[in-house]
């Protein structure tokens, strides 16, 4: 009991000001329990060889929600949403690793807290193959700021030149059945010796910022297996004015291609065969990694050897449980949240029954967990 006059806090300060002899003063280390549950043993067979391996940027994601608008100069906006996640290319990494695939990455990591924390999400919690990635003494890992209000979202990026090329991390890559590259530069040499070891190439592109679109991008193509861009980029390089136009055009380059039509699904032709499946028909929080997780989700499909029309599906399913979300990489749907989903009623018994053919592919381990379970983006860092 506190005495007249006496703050009620004034033992909890006081503690705080003189804390117990034996107290230990260091910080804990933060748990880091899988969300997931049990990921299983990945798509192949073979040993201790990876489902996909990948390189690339990794960023460190703070994501203010529920802003009104963007705060004008000179004044201040209190929010009470914050989420910090893993991004870059930890996006896709992280939403297949979801999924179950055995994921490895090679990217570089500052010695900083951001650095630590994403090494310790993606190694501990997201179960990626760290082994052919690196801390880099002295350089800060790069921090992207995204500013979300009701109807869009505006970003700010702090990072720094980096001596290390992340494609100069793989000396020699690792045996993989697929491995992710980004055709906005010349397909890396590991890719194309992946290539020859038998892996799948699957690439994706990204905006061009000088907006020429140059056609000369294409011809990596002849280094790819499965291509997967959305509807803009795949009309703008092709010179086409419909999507379907543009999936006619790239199917004479490339074995399968998929083109992306955001809330409308995805079309695809894969040789002679043709496929398309709207989207999942939920409500859209936040868009951020979609296309990453669709791009997760295809690659799952196609090493389980699906048919076409299964794995735009399969893509568009687990997609669209990402956007119900405002967590950006940690929105990736696990295994459980598919499983929970067909049973929310969310949507119409007559649009789940074209998601059927999934449901003998879901990890014992997962059903009955829940949405729940799945970890979402932490407020703060912990």
């Amino acid at each position: 009991m506190t005495t007249p006059g006496t703050p009620a806090d004034a033992p909890l300060r006081a503690a705080l000001r003189h804390p117990p002899a034996n107290a230990d003063r260091r910080v804990p280390a933060p748990a880091a329990p899988d969300p997931c549950g049990e990921r299983g043993p990945g798509v192949g067979t073979g040993g201790g060889d990876l489902d996909v391996f990948l390189t690339g940027r990794v960023f460190m994601d703070m994501i203010f929600t529920g802003l009104p608008g963007l705060p004008p100069p000179g004044t201040e906006l209190v929010t009470d949403g914050l989420g910090s996640a893993p991004g870059g290319i930890a996006n896709i990494a992280v939403a297949m690793s979801r999924l179950g695939l055995r994921t490895g990455l090679a990217a570089a990591f500052g010695d900083d807290m951001f650095g630590s924390y994403l090494w310790r999400t993606l190694a501990d919690q997201e179960s990626v193959d760290l082994s052919s990635s690196l801390r880099v003494p002295g350089w800060p890992t790069p921090v992207t700021v995204s500013l979300a209000t009701d109807d869009d979202r505006s970003m700010v990026t702090y990072t720094r030149p980096l001596d290390l090329p992340a494609d100069s991390l793989v000396a020699e890559p690792p045996a993989a059945r697929t491995c992710f590259v980004d055709i906005d530069r010349p397909v890396p040499g590991w890719a194309l010796d992946a290539r020859a070891n038998g892996s799948l190439v699957f690439a994706d592109l990204g905006w061009d910022p000088t907006e020429t679109w140059s056609s000369h991008v294409l011809d990596r193509l002849d280094d790819v297996d499965v291509f997967l861009p959305n509807a803009v980029e795949a009309m703008a390089y092709t010179r086409t004015s419909t999507p379907e136009d543009a999936l006619d055009a790239l199917a004479g380059r490339v074995g399968t291609v998929v083109v992306k039509l955001g809330p409308r699904g995805a079309i695809a032709a894969s040789g002679d065969e043709r496929a398309a499946a709207s989207a999942l028909p939920v409500r859209a929080l936040d868009p951020t990694g979609a296309g990453d997780v669709f791009a997760a989700g295809f690659v799952f499909a196609t090493l389980k050897r699906w048919p076409l029309e299964q794995r735009l599906r399969f893509a568009n399913l687990v997609a669209g449980l990402s956007v119900r979300h405002r967590s950006g990489s940690l929105g990736a749907p696990c295994w459980g949240e598919i499983a929970a989903f067909g049973e929310s009623g969310e949507v119409p018994a007559a649009d789940l029954e074209q998601y059927a053919f999934v449901v003998p592919h879901i990890p014992e381990a997962e059903i009955g967990r829940g949405p729940d379970s799945v970890t979402r983006a932490e407020p703060t860092l912990r």
